[in-house]
């Protein structure tokens, strides 16, 4: 019952969550080694707005590349194609985010919260070694997407529960359980699943709220879980206070102490002001 109405919820809000064309067919080329860098920058330079916004992300300090890279082929090279993919899709995403309407919550502070979320876990993922970290930067910046659904389609119920949680995120997903059968979380995997992203995001955005439920991406759902808790500390001393709180079988897993998770947390926030303007939506 449950699965079914979240799965028709998804389904009636397609025209509004769905992602653009060259979305697709940037997936599709990235993952046929028959395309080269100049194949896929040539579909890039048909979107002079995603092809400006890709140049200038790499060329920021979030990469750090010593010489100016000036062309898509050359940044595609560079950069590797995961990496592209996460820039792609992290693009489209904003450019869908800014027609959510914000009656129930500024989407000024969701979008800083999803890239301070991405940042976050990416990190924390590089330290402890993740292969291929940039998926995670994704899983963050998309951990929330479904509570965007939930204020379009689902409006009253969603308010009730941002009143009654008061500010407390951490008590959301209980009161979207109770007053809607299922949680944000839930209706972020349906919906990441609908666009065709693969098992290692859906998986993990759907389990982030309790990463022991996720079965093949256990350590991934974890330190999204963490980078989540993180992004909503409005004090060092709740940061703190929230670390301590990490189980010794999540420390354990994702290989990270709660002191580097506070080291990585205080370096995510000097760099989290440039971050925001480079991702943002325009």
């Amino acid at each position: 019952m449950k699965v079914a109405a979240i799965r028709q919820l998804v389904a009636d809000a397609t025209n509004l969550f769905s992602l653009p064309d060259i979305y697709f067919q940037l997936n599709e080329m990235i993952r046929d080694s028959r395309y080269s860098p100049a194949d896929i920058g040539a579909v890039i330079a048909k979107d002079p707005v995603l092809a400006a916004r890709l140049l200038r992300v790499v060329n920021s300090p979030f990469y750090g590349f010593q010489a100016r890279i000036d062309t898509l082929s050359r940044a595609i090279t560079v950069i590797g194609v995961d990496d592209l993919y996460s820039l792609v899709v992290a693009t489209c995403i904003a450019d869908r985010f800014r027609q959510i309407p914000g009656e129930l919550v500024d989407m000024a502070s969701f979008w800083r919260r999803s890239i301070h979320c991405a940042i976050l876990v990416r990190a924390l993922a590089k330290r402890c070694a993740v292969l291929h970290a940039e998926r995670l930067f994704i899983a963050g910046l998309l951990h929330d997407i479904g509570s965007l659904l939930l204020y379009h389609r689902l409006a009253e119920p969603s308010r009730q529960a941002l009143l009654a949680a008061n500010g407390d995120r951490r008590l959301v997903p209980g009161l979207e359980q109770a007053l809607l059968g299922f949680t944000h979380a839930e209706v972020g995997r349906e919906l990441l699943k609908n666009w065709g992203l693969p098992e290692s995001l859906y998986e993990t955005v759907g389990c982030y709220l309790e990463p022991e439920q996720a079965l093949l991406h256990k350590l991934d759902a974890h330190l999204l879980h963490i980078a989540c808790r993180l992004a909503d500390c409005k004090s060092a001393a709740e940061r703190q206070a929230t670390a301590a709180g990490f189980a010794k079988q999540t420390l354990i897993l994702v290989r990270i102490s709660r002191e580097q998770i506070l080291e990585i947390a205080d370096q995510v926030d000097q760099d989290l002001a440039q971050m925001l303007d480079l991702f943002s939506p325009p």
